[in-house]
């Protein structure tokens, strides 16, 4: 029997070059998605990634933070347009506001976000920068579930990229992106096929491509 397909709400606060990779493999012109985008949702007007929601045929949505008293609020703004929108999964693709623990608690375990670094090294900003100066010979993205404490939660999926001695913060960065968007597809695919589940705060995956572990590096990283 088919699985239905998953419905995920994206956020997104920019560009939305992650969002362009998940419609170029989930977007409505996609056969056989097991996945169905139900919302795009930005905290910025104007963001070009609705730009790109909108010209896949995929409903956006904009709630301005600045129009709240605190986080709370704009959190419950969040919440009631994700679940308005029959979303069973939300996607922090790029969405640059810190959500609030009742808004995490209300989507354990079907919250999730890809952050430019090997987790847990690196958390916050300034990920390339930073793994240069430390000096580390790899370094790359995790895609996670999302818990309270900043960047942190059961690990879905890494993808690993070389450091080469003539890098900079920006040649580095555009290699991590590159695997972010290789990496950010296949494992929502999982999520969506069943195939990743959360115990004792790991991230379980039984799926034959990651036997071993849950190490994937991307060809011609």
């Amino acid at each position: 029997m088919l699985r239905p397909k998953l419905k995920v709400a994206i956020l997104i606060s920019g560009r939305g070059s992650n969002l362009q990779a998940l419609i170029d493999r989930f977007g409505p012109a996609i056969p056989g998605s097991p996945i169905e985008i139900v919302l795009v949702l930005s905290n910025r007007p104007g963001a070009f990634g609705l730009s790109r929601a909108e010209k896949a045929g995929i409903a956006t949505r904009t709630i301005d933070h600045k129009g709240f008293a605190d986080r709370a609020a704009f959190d419950a703004a969040l919440d009631t347009a994700i679940r308005a929108a029959g979303a069973e999964l939300v996607v922090l693709a790029g969405f640059l506001r810190l959500l609030t623990d009742g808004f995490i608690a209300g989507w354990q375990d079907r919250l999730v976000n890809i952050h430019p670094a090997l987790l847990p090294a690196f958390k916050g900003l300034n990920t390339h920068a930073r793994a240069l100066e430390a000096g580390v010979r790899f370094h790359g993205c995790t895609v996670h579930f999302v818990r309270p404490d900043m960047d942190s939660g059961p690990i879905i999926a890494q993808a690993v990229v070389p450091v080469r001695p003539e890098d900079d913060e920006n040649s580095l960065g555009l290699r991590v992106l590159a695997a972010e968007h290789r990496l950010f597809p296949q494992a929502l695919r999982l999520i969506a096929e069943g195939k990743v589940r959360v115990e004792n705060e790991r991230a379980i995956v039984t799926d034959a491509a990651f036997a071993g572990g849950i190490l994937y590096n991307p060809l011609g990283a």
